[in-house]
């Protein structure tokens, strides 16, 4: 065995590591590029559905539909209307760019060069996820890209959400401390000032950890002269809160307990560079989570809106509920996830639980910027949960609802049935729904819906996502 193992070692010629080297960067190319041409066809693919709904009917093997409603519509709430934010915050969402060029100036070739390097940072951040350097945040153009478009992004999308939560959700005191994890530019912490005006009024301090100081650095800086742009209603309040800037990951040592917890798009970044299962890492995460908090503490989990990371946020809502926790948003109920994502990358018939919004009505030059880097961005998607341990007596009414009620939450984009009919798949109590709309009400992902059920009978089933069927 043992002269077989060097024969083999002699006949290997000394030019053979390089065929292989390149050999394996040819094939590593060619994935990219299939990736890259799969999600071409897929954005064409559901663009073209959007615009010519009826051009995608499928007539075969369709569920039979009822005609007639089985539920009559109650009342709705929208998760991202932007109308719930501040006057002064949506003027800073407006005017970030400017914001961002008085902190961290580009010159006019950098300018000119923005569209490319948002272009290039997008495909590290998705074709090329599995390669890029764990340090990608600390390059000047890599950094500038971020924040002048992701972060710009991201701060739409977490203002709306924050926006849309109960004022008691955010049960916060003055001397609290809260900790953000994977904080980079402090957008959470940005995110949570401009949408919630009543939290400035409190004496915070935020530990923000992130491994690149020059970013939370930076993120200090934007975030300062946000506030300045908004300042507290009472002017007995500190003008700011306390920002105390930690190098390290999650796991880090802190010195106080922290009432709010946040992880943004956070462990996306862990999932893809260790060899765990989704499981183990839920599992493992879940006791440093509530190892920094307090009795009472708040958390807040956001991921993008794809299938994988929507399933560890599943992973994280379970353990969530077994540490006595209750989930604020999005969830309606506290019974089994049914839409978990679980298989879904891999042609699983699960739903992913991920809601999205039309960005008509985001920041006119974000929305320029983002067709001159080539990635027009008609919707924008997100998958988060927000939980806590405070109030669990008051918020009961999730598992006992009033007779024949039931709330739905919004998780899909209208599906066009037979019969020019819409749909929506929505979470409920009672499982995975498909929501037909016979009337007049205007519905949209993300949004909570109450119905009240006419009889108590089984629901009927479609054949083909196995989801109860309502008809209002």
């Amino acid at each position: 065995m043992h002269n077989k193992t060097q024969e083999t070692h002699r006949e290997e010629k000394w030019y053979d590591r390089y065929v292989k080297k390149a050999e394996k960067a040819k094939a590593k190319a060619k994935a990219i590029n299939e990736r890259r041409e799969a999600n071409k066809k897929r954005n064409e693919y559901f663009s073209e559905k959007r615009k010519n709904p009826g051009k995608f009917q499928n007539t075969q093997n369709e569920s039979p539909i009822p005609t007639k409603p089985n539920a009559t519509f109650v009342s709705q709430a929208n998760m991202f209307d932007f109308s719930y934010l501040p006057e002064d915050a949506t003027k800073v969402l407006e005017n970030f760019d400017s914001i961002l060029q008085d902190v961290r100036p580009l010159n006019a070739r950098q300018l000119e060069n923005l569209p490319d390097d948002i272009r290039e940072l997008s495909r590290q951040l998705t074709d090329e996820r599995n390669t890029r350097r764990m340090g990608y945040m600390n390059s000047t153009e890599e950094l500038s890209a971020y924040i002048r478009y992701f972060m710009w992004w991201n701060l739409v999308r977490f203002t709306r959400v924050f926006a849309s939560q109960k004022e008691s959700d955010f049960d916060l005191k003055d001397g609290d401390y809260c900790l953000d994890l994977g904080s980079g530019p402090l957008t959470v912490v940005i995110a949570l000032w401009l949408s919630r005006p009543e939290l400035r009024n409190k004496r915070l301090t935020f530990y923000c950890v992130d491994l690149s100081l020059s970013t939370l650095s930076l993120g200090e800086d934007i975030y300062l002269s946000v506030a300045s742009r908004t300042p507290p209603s009472n002017e007995r309040a500190n003008p700011t809160w306390n920002i105390i800037r930690i190098k390290g990951s999650v796991g880090v040592p802190i010195k106080n307990k922290a009432a709010f917890i946040s992880a943004a798009n956070m462990f996306n970044e862990i999932r893809e560079s260790v060899q765990q299962r989704p499981v183990d890492l839920a599992d493992e995460h879940i006791k440093t989570l509530l190892n920094y908090a307090t009795e009472n503490a708040s958390m807040f989990i956001a991921e993008p809106g794809m299938p994988v990371a929507a399933y560890f946020v599943s992973l994280m809502r379970i353990r969530f509920l077994q540490n006595k926790f209750t989930v604020f948003s999005p969830c309606t109920h506290e019974k089994r996830c049914p839409m978990s994502g679980l298989h879904a990358r891999y042609g699983g018939s699960a739903k992913w639980c991920n809601f999205s919004f039309q960005t008509k009505d985001a920041p006119k030059r974000l929305l320029q910027l983002s067709k001159d880097a080539g990635l027009p961005k008609e919707r924008a998607v997100i998958s988060f949960v927000f939980a806590g341990r405070r109030r669990k007596m008051q918020r009961t009414e999730k598992t006992l609802p009033k007779s024949n009620e039931l709330i739905l939450r919004i998780a899909s984009d209208p599906l066009w049935l037979p019969g020019n009919r819409q749909g929506f798949y929505a979470c409920s109590a009672v499982g995975l729904v498909l929501l037909v709309n016979l009337s007049h009400v205007h519905i949209s992902s993300g949004e909570q819906i109450t119905v009240v059920l006419n009889n108590k009978d089984p629901l009927p089933r479609d054949l083909k996502s196995k989801a109860g069927i309502i008809v209002i």
